[in-house]
């Protein structure tokens, strides 16, 4: 295990799938990332939803942007996946084109 930030951000191939993550949680930079800059969440909302300190949730900012590249593609492969998934997976839901 690799702890990157002062104790906040680790990264263990072994949790998480290897991406960078709060020490001692399943929270990744991605998510972080993605929480904060595309949802538009203030760090303090983060903090709040998901019982982080806001050293953390800053930590996991710091990363995402001193690492900006490396994290948009962890995040557009992440979609990517999602994606397929999505259209290789039958749905067990049937839509009917009636209001009920």
């Amino acid at each position: 295990m690799e702890v990157v930030s002062k104790n906040y951000i680790s990264i263990d191939p072994e949790i998480c799938s290897g991406k960078p993550h709060i020490v001692g949680r399943r929270i990744t930079v991605p998510q972080i990332a993605i929480w904060h800059e595309f949802m538009g969440k203030s760090a303090d909302e983060i903090a709040t939803e998901y019982d982080l300190s806001l050293s953390e949730v800053y930590a996991g900012l710091v990363y995402y942007f001193d690492h900006r590249q490396e994290m948009d593609d962890l995040i557009a492969e992440s979609e990517s996946l999602v994606s397929a998934l999505i259209q290789n997976t039958p749905s067990k839901i049937k839509l009917s084109n009636s209001a009920a």
